[in-house]
């Protein structure tokens, strides 16, 4: 990987983009995509969007989510301690213990979800999982009033673990779901800024509010009015302790992006992933799924009577946690694999299922 790349792949993960509060993240991507196309812009909500070769047909839609899940102040105690509200898909059980950003209107504050030592808990008949609402976060105040000059309730809480490699291509990091994907659009975008000659137009898509209800998908492929889209996303590595496989799939780090069958993975549209695939010598993993995908994806293909569209994800292990883990090497095959199939589109060609 370039280091200008890596560089900003570093930025992109350790901003901040808590879900509804995605503006800082979305400036990092804005800044850097914008010396590649020829026109930016963002809506009402926060969508950003980069569009190459504007005019062009087809037009094609790679999309990927900017937030990340998060906290949300929820209340503040007589002694100031500060209980929460999930945003998206926290686990509150590994969540105790850990640092935490608050995000306040006046700047940051730093925080600690409390865990009561084991020596006080010792007498105490074997406790059950954590739920959201057990949580609370110390921020070294002493009482209601102090807490509140600080912070306030709705403000956004975000866990501090950075980017970090941790041996070759190897990378942990709180936040890969899913700027991976918003980082693969952008880099996309910029090998197509320079390569072949466009037919198609290419609107790269950093959305927002994935992880609370898929809503800036919806909001932005109705704007865009795609005829094809891609979706970049994490999905989970199986290839660890206690998966099981029979079950989830069987999804390695170091073998490449996924692609996945059924649903709303149009069959055309991935029969055309495969074959530049093939052609461009990029490994690719298969995954099947069933009603949903768990993706922008399930509502952008169902957009003004069905977009063509196409699911690729990179293999993530410890989805959801401060210490997601992925292979650079994996992550680096998936905007060569957008790019390859920006370039294979014929001028005004459209995907439709063979009857």
């Amino acid at each position: 990987m370039r280091d200008a790349s890596l560089k900003f792949l570093e930025t992109l993960v350790n901003t901040p983009s808590p879900v509804g509060h995605e503006v800082r993240g979305q400036r990092v991507w804005l800044d850097y995509v914008s010396r590649f196309a020829g026109e930016t812009f963002s809506d009402a909500y926060g969508n950003c969007v980069a569009v190459l070769n504007k005019g062009g047909s087809p037009r094609l839609m790679l999309a990927a989510h900017a937030d990340e899940i998060a906290l949300a102040v929820n209340y503040i105690d007589d002694q100031g301690f500060i209980y929460v509200r999930r945003m998206g898909g926290v686990d509150p059980a590994i969540t105790k213990a850990q640092r935490v950003t608050i995000h306040a209107r006046s700047g940051p504050v730093r925080g600690v979800v409390g865990n009561v030592a084991p020596h006080l808990t010792k007498a105490e008949p074997d406790s059950k999982k954590p739920q959201i609402h057990d949580l609370f976060i110390d921020i070294g105040v002493g009482n209601r009033k102090e807490a509140e000059k600080l912070v306030r309730i709705g403000d956004p809480i975000t866990l501090i673990d950075q980017f970090e490699r941790l041996r070759d291509d190897i990378a942990v990091a709180r936040a890969f779901d899913n700027r991976i994907g918003t980082w693969s659009v952008a880099e996309a975008l910029r090998l197509l800024s320079a390569g072949k000659k466009l037919e198609a137009e290419i609107c790269a898509v950093s959305n927002v509010q994935e992880e609370v209800g898929l809503f800036g998908a919806r909001q932005i492929a109705y704007s865009l009015k795609p005829d094809v889209a891609l979706v970049v996303d994490v999905t989970h590595a199986t290839d660890y302790p206690t998966v099981n496989k029979s079950q989830h799939g069987d999804v390695k780090l170091g073998r490449g992006p996924t692609i996945t069958h059924g649903g709303c993975n149009h069959p055309e549209v991935v029969a055309r992933l495969e074959q530049v695939a093939k052609a461009r010598k990029i490994p690719l993993q298969h995954e099947a799924m069933s009603a949903t995908s768990g993706t922008d994806t399930d509502v952008i293909f169902w957009t003004r009577g069905g977009i063509a569209s196409a699911l690729v994800s990179l293999p993530n292990r410890y989805m959801h946690s401060p210490v997601e883990v992925v292979n650079l090497k994996d992550l680096q095959h998936i905007p060569d694999l957008l790019a390859a199939f920006a370039v294979s589109l014929k001028k005004g060609e459209q995907f439709k299922v063979k009857i």
